[in-house]
């Protein structure tokens, strides 16, 4: 199988973080991972992929320049079939409220748990594989 997870943050360390938090995943070649680190490079990743290979999107809100929240309804018509969690270190009721109304399946704050990334990866996985 061969699916594809973009992971949006402006910040260099967050890619190597998840490396470090899917390495035994990545290895097995459950699925790849592609890092962008602003807003626009993340537009022509969604928009590069093709249809099947893109499963899951996570985006931090806050970046320069274009925000995740500017990007969130770029992503919705170009791939309405891709769900998108946001992650913020800021995740008040108007932030989650604006990011659901935004198209996104989900809001996590920051610092990640990665036990409740990992779980709705291999939800994703199961429902691109279909019934065993």
């Amino acid at each position: 199988m061969n699916v594809l997870i973009l992971v949006v943050d402006d910040e260099p360390d967050v890619t190597d973080l998840f490396r470090q938090q899917f390495r035994r995943e990545l290895r097995a070649g459950r699925f790849a991972m592609e890092f962008a680190h602003s807003a626009p490079e993340a537009l022509a990743c969604v928009k590069a992929s093709d249809g099947a290979s893109l499963i899951l999107m996570f985006s931090d809100i806050n970046m320069p320049g274009m925000t995740g929240l500017e990007l969130l309804p770029l992503v919705r018509e170009a791939r309405p079939d891709v769900p998108v969690i946001m992650i913020t270190a800021y995740g008040d009721a108007e932030t989650r409220q604006k990011v659901l109304a935004g198209g996104a399946v989900d809001l996590i704050t920051k610092p990640i748990d990665f036990d409740l990334l990992r779980t709705e990866i291999e939800s994703r996985l199961a429902s691109v594989a279909g019934p065993a």
